[in-house]
């Protein structure tokens, strides 16, 4: 099964991320599907979570949908098994640490492994507090991916120095959402990165255009896109696979 390091092999990575269970699971599935057709490196799945810190109001409204519809942790990793059968590229979960320790921090972190997850991404968990799962993480071989932001400042070489799977980039200070404009100067943040770590680094928040996600891709390895999956898939519901196929696809051909 590729590795996560994989994913970046063949140029510039495009980097979706979709909630599990929003509106449905049959609805994820079928767009997970459409964005591994339409040129997807790795896929970034959200466990819902009632108190997703990082995410703005759309995502945030999808994780409260599909907990209404009664997905579990439970019922994403029995998911995520059945899509293994026909997906091989690289997966990663997008969660949150109460979500880990209400599961079992060892039996969620060795389900992954079971299951093919290549990855997890904790947005609530500090730099300095990931050995609450980093041993844990290694045991099983999952990845434990690193978050730097604009404030991480005199903390992003040591962060990037000891990076897993790849560095994630966030573009913005504040939380998920689409943006008219990418302000910040991400440059010498990068250039630090590149000093401390050969892992690739993928930029996300904010992105929602072609001509956003060239001109970061210009900049990282790859470019990771949620808010604007979404709300695709909000306004299509259940036929929303194909059109979140086509976004990919002209994402992806923007980075090319």
């Amino acid at each position: 099964m590729n590795k996560i390091k994989n994913a970046f092999a063949q140029g510039k990575a495009f980097i979706p991320f979709i909630t599990c269970g929003y509106p449905n699971l049959e609805v994820t599935a079928a767009c997970v599907r459409a964005v591994v057709e339409n040129g997807a490196d790795l896929i970034e799945l959200g466990i819902p979570f009632s108190d997703p810190t990082a995410e703005g109001v759309v995502i945030q409204e999808a994780n409260l949908k599909a907990l209404q519809g009664g997905v579990t942790t439970e019922k994403v990793f029995e998911f995520v098994k059945n899509l293994r059968e026909e997906i091989s590229i690289p997966l990663v979960f997008m969660t949150y640490a109460n979500v880990v320790f209400g599961y079992g921090a060892e039996k969620f972190i060795s389900t992954c492994a079971t299951i093919g997850i290549q990855g997890i991404i904790l947005p609530d968990v500090p730099f300095e507090e990931k050995n609450e799962f980093l041993p844990l993480c290694k045991k099983y071989g999952v990845d434990l991916i690193s978050m730097i932001a604009p404030t991480s400042e005199n903390r992003i070489a040591k962060i990037s120095s000891e990076a897993e799977g790849f560095l994630y980039i966030v573009s913005s200070l504040g939380v998920t959402g689409t943006r008219a404009e990418i302000t910040t100067n991400l440059a010498p943040m990068i250039k630090i990165v590149r000093e401390d770590t050969k892992i690739p680094c993928a930029i996300g928040f904010g992105i929602s255009t072609p001509e956003q996600a060239k001109n970061m891709s210009t900049l990282a390895d790859g470019v990771i896109v949620g808010s604007a999956i979404i709300k695709i898939i909000t306004k299509y519901g259940n036929d929303a696979a194909p059109y979140v196929g086509e976004f990919v696809k002209t994402m992806k051909d923007a980075i090319k």
